[in-house]
């Protein structure tokens, strides 16, 4: 028997099956099957990591950081009180540190008398941050989802995007470490349910465009009452309300406004439950793809077809349905390249029950390998929503973190109080591009049991290591602080294009020896979250790149130098030099 925990899966076959007229039978088989092991595992290697070591340290108290997410006010069993909030990683004022906004829930109803607001904290850069809502402006108090980052006005700061359900927020950044609520003059307020959204310049003129995945086409007029088979009232599903939401493209018109494009573009031919967003090349084309998870319908991977046109291709490429040709309810998305050859793959998580889900891609297609990545049977006790990937104990193979947190109730309860809270997954990524849980749970000790939906990634402390800033639901904040990652090298990236901004969607290829890695540089991925886009490679004992080369957004590729480990670097369009900023 594998190291790990037995009572966990026990539990889950109880949960599974408890409810059968005839359930017994198949409990105690069941439950004898799960004996066997808590993941499938490559040829070689362990299922789990069962060294027991300390990845990360809950340090939210000690960083100053005191949101306290509050799903609603009032509740009521309204579906947008199960889905809030998400997070974003910035680096506001320019200094070098990244700082920390937080989206809130709060209050559906117009008429409540409290609504608490979405929260700046900024970094100090001496371990703590500071709550800088109302000297920044920033101070959001609809009811929130998600947030996006970038410098959408091409004036060196990063501005914020912020999603609602109901109108959306555009705060523009005045450089003097405050914002500027422009919504209206950008013409970006889309009233819809915004969930995920993304700075990204899909059609190459140097500016910044909008995606916006957007839910439900929901209203208070459309909630209905759903039970359980214990009679017990929950909350009821996406597809229930069968009101399935369009996605909307905002094209930056480059004099302070956006132009809905949605339709012109395509995207209104397909409708969906969405909810997470990644973007990039998936082709090789030169060209920014959008990929949208769905939750309970199919996802859909809007490519572009060069002619300012997008045409969902996720039916025909194998990433639409998982591999058994069945729906499933899409939360979190990331792109990464788990296999090194240079082409983009996907991961996102789901409903309990169905699994997670890695799409491999092949080229022509994508290939559903979620069984042998070792990703399969770990999951499926579990609701996950937001994820990423980075190699947080540097030992040059990718790892995976995913929060995790119920829709419904399952009896038992661990905590009565708090029927939703489940313990987060980390994986520790294995050479092959598999994977294998790590034990304890979630690398904390003990392990962390919340209602979790937004997770941001990054390095907040400027040691080199990557982080995590976890959103949890009726609950306050995690910021998790990385204590695995001086166990090996590492080196950092900035990426910028010509003009020093950012240049999203890039990629970029580091040469050690005969083995060549690849990052995307990206903020939008996970669930409702925006992350800390400079490019992180954990180097194992090495101490030394050989060669860095950026394939840009527009297909060009230029080659870089060779680059030291354990510092930051500027690789600048046009440049073709390594530049160390610290």
């Amino acid at each position: 028997m594998s190291g790990c925990a037995l009572r966990s899966r026990l539990r889950v076959v109880f949960n599974s099956f408890s409810r059968l007229p005839n359930g017994s039978a198949l409990f105690l088989l069941l439950s004898l099957l799960a004996v066997v092991g808590c993941a499938e595992k490559p040829a070689g290697d362990r299922a789990c990591e069962t060294s027991g070591r300390v990845w990360f340290e809950e340090s939210a108290a000690e960083m100053n950081i005191d949101f306290q997410h509050v799903a609603a006010v009032t509740h009521r069993f309204w579906l947008p009180e199960m889905m809030s909030g998400g997070v974003a990683l910035l680096d506001y004022d320019r200094d070098g540190w990244i700082d920390v906004y937080l989206v809130q829930g709060g209050a559906l109803a117009s008429t409540a008398a409290e609504h608490p607001t979405n929260r700046m904290y900024r970094n100090l850069g001496d371990g703590t941050f500071e709550d800088v809502t109302d000297r920044t402006g920033t101070g959001d108090s609809s009811y929130g989802m998600g947030a996006a980052c970038g410098d959408y006005d091409g004036d060196g700061d990063v501005d914020l995007y912020v999603t609602n359900v109901g109108a959306n927020v555009l705060y523009r950044n005045n450089g003097d470490g405050t914002f500027s609520d422009v919504t209206e003059a950008a013409g970006v307020g889309h009233a819809g349910w915004g969930s995920s959204t993304a700075f990204v310049d899909y059609d190459g003129d140097g500016l910044l465009d909008l995606f916006v995945v957007n839910y439900l086409e929901w209203s208070p007029a459309l909630e209905r009452e759903c039970w359980s088979a214990l009679d017990e009232r929950i909350y009821c599903g996406p597809n229930g309300y069968n009101a399935p939401a369009c996605d909307v493209l905002l094209r930056n018109l480059g004099n302070g406004r956006f132009a809905d494009v949605s339709r012109s573009v395509g995207l209104d031919r397909t409708f969906g439950n969405g909810l997470g967003l990644a973007s990039g090349d998936f082709n090789g084309d030169g060209r920014i793809d959008f990929y949208v998870a769905n939750d309970g319908m199919a996802n859909q991977l809007w490519r572009s077809q060069g002619d300012d046109k997008f045409k969902d291709d996720a039916p025909t490429v194998g990433c639409a349905l998982n591999h058994h040709g069945t729906v499933e309810a899409g939360m979190g998305v990331a792109a990464v390249d788990i296999n090194e050859d240079g082409q983009l793959d996907l991961f996102m998580s789901h409903l309990r029950g169905e699994t997670n889900t890695f799409y491999l891609n092949r080229g022509d297609w994508f290939d559903d390998v979620t069984p042998t990545m070792g990703l399969a049977a770990s999951s499926a006790a579990y609701t996950g929503f937001g994820l990423g990937f980075a190699d947080f104990d540097h030992d040059s193979n990718v790892d995976l973190f995913v929060v995790n947190g119920r829709v419904v109730r399952v009896r038992p309860y661990d905590n009565p109080d708090r029927p939703y809270d489940e313990e987060n997954l980390l994986y520790a990524g294995v050479s092959g591009g598999a994977f294998k849980e790590v034990l304890p749970r979630g690398g904390v000790t003990p392990p962390l049991v919340r209602t979790s939906r937004g997770a941001a990634f990054g390095d907040l402390d400027n040691d080199g290591d990557i982080d995590v800033v976890v959103v949890n639901r009726d609950a306050r904040v995690h910021v998790l602080r990385n204590v695995v990652g001086a166990q090996g090298n590492w080196v950092m990236f900035r990426v910028l294009d010509a003009h020093g901004r950012y240049a999203l969607g890039a990629r970029v290829k580091i040469t050690t020896g005969t083995r060549h890695r690849y990052a995307l540089v990206q903020r939008a991925y996970s669930y409702c979250s925006s992350n800390d886009p400079r490019v992180h490679f954990g180097l194992g004992k090495l101490t030394r790149v050989d060669e860095i080369t950026v394939r840009w957004p527009d297909g060009q590729t230029e080659k870089f130098g060779s680059a030291t480990a354990g510092k930051l670097y500027d690789l600048r369009r046009g440049s073709g030099e390594v530049t160390p900023t610290r």
